[in-house]
């Protein structure tokens, strides 16, 4: 069996340029990759007493969620690829038995199709890739087949939910990350398996999505899968839409789509002229707690006319300076990642919802988020600039400092009070530990266009000729 280290290296190299020399020279890359795995270990090992053969870990009570009722092994499959890349074999290896062993889809559940296909189907295609192990690629392609009657809908984009057994679905009001953010994972399992279908059908749902954007070339934000119309016309980079146009760079990288790189370019260029928002503050009209900041983010706008509607960034904003950086912008790259990074400095953990213009905390949760960490690795591996180790270096503490607990991790209630809540999501292994890990990790050799990750940061190497 190869290794993840033959199959995914890792070129991080340090250099020495512009104002980060100074907050730099004192971060230890191999000691802070050791802590990352020290900790990514003590929460692995707090889920596996308390909830093995479970989803996840509920870390202030010491109790258990399966998501649908019944177990899906959410943490398990979510984790492995992590557990082989942070060097955990032995522990990675009883996983992945225990995986092929017990998981079942044939179940009677009715799941969402967007978070199982990130989750499930990218993680199970990942490790499939890492270990060889051919029982994983059949549970993705079991699984596979039965996510696809979701596309059964009169524009083919996709229904949100669908029953395992019956392959009936339901909910047909989505957004443009659920209808968009699904051709890395059937893409590869159609590589994989030889089954043109699952590529054709993910596709289409992404074209889709993408022919409906409006006249000035945003999509919104809640569409109905059946009649194609929008239900909701606020546009913008997070939730809802996020992964979207993640997936349009990512899928022409990854497979050397043209159509789904001429509709990446098409759309990067409106969401920079519609969404790009640069601010200068004046301090003097701001007292007390709030805290605009200066700089470049991206806010709301009315799909139609461009019209700003709302000034609202938040974590899961903070994907994008990675996105920006990957497509080659470096430049707003930059500038994005240290408005975010002032972001998360305010309370030293990011909230889920910032008002930039007002300076005010509208949602103070944090549940463990990885994009900011995303952007600091990416933006790390392009410019090789240390200030993105000094920031990863004071994001760790900060994260390892409110967010460890006795036995796990636990997301914050609020960053403000840093009150935990009694949940630990099972990407905090998939995500949070794994860029963190990248950041710090030892100089190996890592190929941005041979080997693409997927929303979950699911390692997809490219292993076919397009």
């Amino acid at each position: 069996m190869k290794t993840l280290f033959l199959l995914f290296g890792f070129l991080l190299v340090v250099g020495t340029t512009g104002m980060a020399q100074n907050t730099a020279g004192s971060v230890d890359k191999a000691k802070l990759a050791a802590s990352v795995k020290v900790e990514f270990l003590h929460a692995w090992t707090g889920y596996k007493k308390y909830c093995w053969g479970h989803d996840d870990l509920k870390p202030i009570s010491k109790t258990c969620r399966d998501w649908y009722g019944t177990p899906v092994l959410m943490t398990p499959v979510d984790s492995l690829d992590s557990l082989y890349l942070l060097g955990f074999k032995k522990e990675a290896d009883e996983t992945r038995e225990y995986i092929a062993k017990n998981l079942s889809f044939d179940k009677d559940v009715s799941v969402q199709n967007f978070e199982i296909t990130i989750r499930l189907l990218g993680g199970l295609l990942s490790s499939y890739q890492i270990t060889g192990d051919k029982r994983l690629l059949a549970l993705a392609d079991d699984l596979g087949t039965r996510l696809l009657p979701v596309f059964n809908s009169p524009t083919g984009m996709p229904y949100r939910f669908v029953n395992l057994k019956t392959g009936k679905t339901s909910d047909p009001v989505s957004n443009p990350a659920e209808t968009g953010t699904l051709l890395i994972e059937f893409g590869t399992l159609s590589k994989l398996t030889g089954k043109p279908i699952y590529y054709e059908r993910a596709k289409r749902a992404l074209v889709e999505t993408y022919k409906r954007r409006s006249p000035i070339g945003l999509v919104g934000e809640n569409i109905n899968v059946e009649t194609g119309k929008w239900t909701n016309t606020d546009s913008h980079v997070s939730g809802g839409i996020d992964s979207y146009y993640e997936y349009l760079l990512k899928c022409a990288v990854l497979f050397g789509d043209a159509d789904c790189h001429a509709m990446w370019e098409d759309s990067i260029a409106k969401v920079n002229t519609y969404l790009a928002d640069e601010q200068t503050v004046d301090k003097g009209k701001f007292r007390g707690e709030l805290s605009p900041i200066d700089g470049l983010w991206y806010g709301h706008a009315d799909m139609n006319t461009g019209k700003r509607t709302s000034t609202t960034t938040g974590a899961l904003d903070a994907f994008f300076p990675a996105l920006l950086a990957l497509d080659g912008d470096l430049n707003r790259a930059r500038a994005l990642q240290d408005s975010m990074f002032k972001m998360w400095e305010l309370n030293h953990i990011e909230p889920e919802v910032y008002n930039y213009k007002t300076g005010k905390i509208e949602y103070p949760g944090y549940p463990l988020r990885p994009e900011i960490v995303e952007s600091t690795f990416y933006l790390y591996h392009f410019t090789h600039d240390p200030k993105y180790l000094a920031m990863g270096q004071e994001m760790w503490n900060d994260f390892v400092k409110y967010c460890r607990t006795d036995e796990a991790y636990a997301g914050l209630k609020s960053v403000v009070t840093k009150e935990k809540t009694d949940y630990m999501h099972s990407f905090v292994f998939a995500e949070t530990f794994k860029y963190f890990y990248l950041l710090f990790a030892p100089e190996k050799t890592l190929d941005l266009k041979q080997v693409v990750f997927n929303t979950e940061a699911h390692p997809m190497r490219k292993t076919w000729k397009n």
